[in-house]
């Protein structure tokens, strides 16, 4: 099997896991909105390969969040929901691919932890752009309901604290020792 073929049924692979994963998180929550364990497959998808792999999985996974789990967003804006939505995936995927060719022929396992960093950091800084640009009123209102003094304070505090956190450390551990692990199997297969 050629190296295009392999990276086609990787992807592929990565896809079908990405919307498992996804479907399966809209129940998994420690704060207002659910904890997503998908960047996983998309940092791996990026590292092993490419950033194009990185972005169709984003992509994917942007998809399944507008139809399991963005009701609350798409009452107040259909377009701004679905361009926040989609670009925080795309650009998330993107990102990670980037980061990692960049650092990947200094150091492959800092390449995969600054990868799985910056897939987590872009997710959630254009999910928290999106919020900025297209549902700010809202925000307030919600951030006043909460006992907020100030929206900013309630995104990060409230929207995206402790979600963050915990995609973020799972995303480098998990994404670490899946490409660690894939790796190795690739080059005894060789």
């Amino acid at each position: 099997m050629n190296q295009k073929t392999r990276n086609m049924v990787g992807t592929g692979i990565l896809t079908a896991i990405v919307i498992v994963l996804q479907a399966m998180a809209v129940g998994i929550r420690f704060g207002t909105f659910s904890i997503t364990l998908v960047l996983v497959p998309i940092v791996v998808g990026a590292a092993l390969y490419g950033a194009w792999s990185g972005a169709w999985l984003g992509l994917i996974f942007g998809v399944v969040v507008l139809f399991t789990d963005s009701a609350a967003f798409m009452a107040i804006s259909v377009p701004g929901t679905v361009i926040t939505v989609l670009l925080k995936g795309i650009l998330a995927g993107l990102a990670a691919g980037l980061v990692y060719k960049l650092i990947e022929n200094k150091n492959r396992f800092i390449a995969v932890i600054s990868s799985a960093v910056t897939c987590a950091v872009v997710n959630t800084g254009v999910f928290l752009l999106g919020c900025t640009v297209f549902f700010m009123d809202t925000i307030k209102t919600w951030s006043e309901g909460a006992g907020y003094d100030n929206a900013g304070t309630y995104m990060i505090l409230g929207l995206v604290g402790v979600n963050f956190l915990v995609e973020l450390g799972v995303n480098i551990v998990l994404s670490s020792a899946v490409v660690r692990i894939l790796n190795v199997i690739k080059k005894t297969n060789k």
